[in-house]
């Protein structure tokens, strides 16, 4: 199949748009959305159909079930959590706020959507309900804490780098130990570190970051206090990475990313900030695939 590049590339920068949008100008797009009547506010997300549609055509891969997915899904997400708003306008973690991040942890993570989309695209997929995550959090529910901002401070920088300090300690004798980690001699080119930093910070850390830290370890602060939603959130995010890299149960990568997933949420709630999360996380990855995978 010949991969559709301009409608690939299209649909990425329309899917972008919303991740930089609310990354740069986030107050700003939900006073934008609150001007809107309630009904076309909600529908809204639908337009995230559109992206998927153009490649879908492009490549004969249109079915009607995927349509139903990204039509409906998006709309769904926005609906609960304006009912939980309603129902919980002190911001305590409702129920509706984690049935919504079952379909956006199986799109972020565990990648439901890939299916829909060629093989090279299937990033799109995640970033299909990464946006309308960031819809439905920001602009309906108006979740406070999330600390989804792209406009990267110094203390960003301190946190993220300081808590991958902390880390590489523990991960590197630990990932050699048990043979997950094997010591590359050199980097080949060493201009692909930062630009492999760049696409892990924008493609891999971002999107896990604001789902397990911005909306998940946030919400779950609020129900069982600081330390319980850091190991509780660090678990989770250890046993999403189960089947990575192979078939079967790969504990080791279970064990080490729980770990990191520790790491991760400190530096988030720091000053809940998922930059400086999301540094930590793309530093990480892009150390281990640079030198010890």
């Amino acid at each position: 199949m010949e991969l559709p590049w301009i409608s690939g590339g299209l649909a990425l920068a329309i899917l972008l748009v919303p991740v930089f949008a609310f990354g740069f100008a986030g107050e700003r797009c939900a006073r934008w959305a609150d001007s809107l009547p309630v009904g076309p506010r909600l529908a809204l997300p639908a337009v995230l159909a559109i992206p998927w549609l153009m490649v879908a055509l492009a490549t004969h891969m249109f079915a009607m079930r995927w349509l139903a997915v990204y039509l409906l899904v998006p709309v769904a997400v926005s609906l609960f959590l304006f009912a939980a708003g309603r129902l919980d306008p002190q911001q305590r973690g409702h129920l509706l706020d984690f049935v919504v991040l079952i379909p956006l942890g199986l799109a972020v993570d565990l990648r439901w959507l890939e299916p829909a989309w060629p093989h090279r695209l299937a990033l799109l997929g995640k970033l299909v309900l990464l946006d309308a995550g960031l819809y439905g959090f920001l602009v309906i529910r108006r979740l406070s804490g999330v600390g989804y901002d792209l406009r990267l401070r110094a203390r960003d920088w301190r946190v993220g780098l300081r808590e991958f300090a902390f880390y590489m300690p523990i991960a590197i004798p630990l990932g050699l130990a048990i043979g997950f980690l094997h010591l590359h001699a050199h980097v080949a080119r060493l201009w692909w570190v930062p630009l492999a930093w760049l696409f892990t910070f924008i493609g891999v850390a971002l999107p896990e970051e604001i789902f397990f830290r911005g909306w998940m370890q946030n919400l779950l602060e609020r129900r069982m206090g600081r330390t319980a939603a850091l190991i509780l959130t660090a678990c989770i995010f250890g046993l999403s990475h189960f089947n990575k890299r192979t078939a079967h149960f790969n504990w080791r990568y279970v064990l080490l990313a729980a770990i990191a997933g520790i790491f991760y949420g400190r530096a988030w709630r720091a000053d809940q900030r998922v930059g400086a999360s999301a540094i930590t996380h793309a530093t990480v990855d892009t150390i281990w695939g640079a030198l010890l995978r």
